[in-house]
């Protein structure tokens, strides 16, 4: 447990301090004081992710925290990819369902909804971040957590910490669900790579949404689909029929490399 504390701290750390860095050299390029609005400004959160996920990868590859070899790819693990994209796919409205029936407050809509409007906010949100959390939370954490306790105490002590290190009230649901979900896999597999799939689906779905609804800082599925319940209802219906047959298909096709 302390090693995997220790990961989340310095994951943690890095992101506070590689942000405030940023804003300062900012603020000094830009003859502007560093305040609230530099904080939530677009681009500065842009070029911030950036910096202190690039710092976060390094530290983790070169201390060897996170073990990334192609062990699992050389096994062509086709399918088990596939249905991974569709369990992402079947997991997004059930989850956004679910998030709005809690109803808790979101308090990054606008800023993410700004970074969302930019084309390297693709590479900030779907690129950087699967990346840089999966090496972390899966390939650091997880696989630490596993060597001490039994693997769904330890999938769920994992996500529990992937939830807390959004920050945000409204993402913290849907990020512990994913996290499980995540973690069964990288448990199952001995890979991150079926989370960094998951994680990017799934962002790049949100990014997609984004940008067809500009603007919409609070959108919902009611917007969504018409303001009609009933179809909503039948959205979730349908996404749960992409999810519990690809959840089956994955519990039957995921090994570990050396398993096969």
């Amino acid at each position: 447990m302390k090693k995997a504390l220790l990961y989340l701290v310095v994951f943690l750390a890095v992101q506070i301090i590689g942000t405030y860095a940023v804003m300062l050299v900012w603020s000094w390029a830009g003859g502007v004081a560093v305040d609230e609005r530099m904080m939530t400004s677009a681009p500065v959160v842009i070029v911030s992710s950036a910096v202190y996920s690039l710092i976060v990868l390094v530290i983790f590859l070169v201390c060897r925290w996170c073990v990334v070899s192609r062990t699992y790819l050389k096994t062509r693990p086709v399918g088990v990819l596939f249905w991974v994209v569709i369990a992402a796919l079947g997991s997004i409205i059930p989850s956004e369902w679910l998030l709005e029936q809690l109803q808790l407050p979101d308090t990054n809509a606008e800023v993410f909804a700004q970074v969302m409007a930019s084309p390297w906010g693709y590479v900030a949100i779907c690129i950087f971040a699967p990346l840089v959390e999966e090496v972390v939370f899966r390939g650091a954490i997880l696989r630490e957590l596993l060597t001490a306790y039994r693997p769904w105490v330890a999938i769920i002590v994992s996500a529990l910490f992937f939830a807390a290190a959004h920050f945000n009230p409204a993402q913290m649901p849907h990020a512990f669900l994913i996290g499980v979900l995540m973690g069964w896999m990288y448990w199952r597999t001995g890979s991150i790579l079926p989370g960094i799939l998951l994680h990017w689906v799934n962002n790049t779905v949100a990014y997609v949404v984004a940008n067809l609804y500009p603007g919409m800082f609070d959108l919902t599925l009611g917007d969504l689909f018409g303001g009609n319940q009933q179809r909503v209802l039948m959205a979730v219906a349908f996404s749960f029929c992409l999810l519990l047959p690809a959840l089956f298909q994955l519990n039957q096709r995921m090994k570990r490399a050396d398993d096969r």
